[in-house]
């Protein structure tokens, strides 16, 4: 059974940094393409980042250069460094590969207070 674990999340002030991480035990993880996504309260949840197989990067609009997808594949892990946070961040932070697209971890918090 895949496993996600995200962590890294916390309390920080706007303009601040945080970097999360995700653990997977996905055997193939070099060959997935990993994704980030986050969900606020009251809210669907919103696709982040994307990273591929060959470590091409996508992001959605309001990143707007302030966020830093990357992957590691030997300890098969997922990081999302996030810089210049805005109280719009605040959310719930989860990774996600496309090959298991059923599968979530329990998620990361991030608060950013203004």
């Amino acid at each position: 059974q895949v496993q996600l674990v995200e962590s890294g999340g916390g309390l920080v002030q706007a303009g601040g940094s945080l970097r999360l991480s995700c653990a997977t035990t996905i055997e193939e993880f070099s060959r997935t393409v990993m994704e980030w996504y986050r969900q606020a309260p009251g809210k669907q949840r919103e696709y982040v980042a994307r990273i591929t197989n060959v470590g091409t990067t996508y992001y959605n609009h309001f990143v707007k250069g302030r966020f830093t997808v990357s992957r590691d594949v030997v300890k098969r892990t997922t990081d999302l460094q996030m810089n210049n946070l805005e109280p719009e961040d605040t959310a719930v932070y989860y990774c996600h590969s496309i090959s298991y697209p059923a599968t979530w971890g329990q998620g990361t918090q991030v608060t950013v207070s203004s």
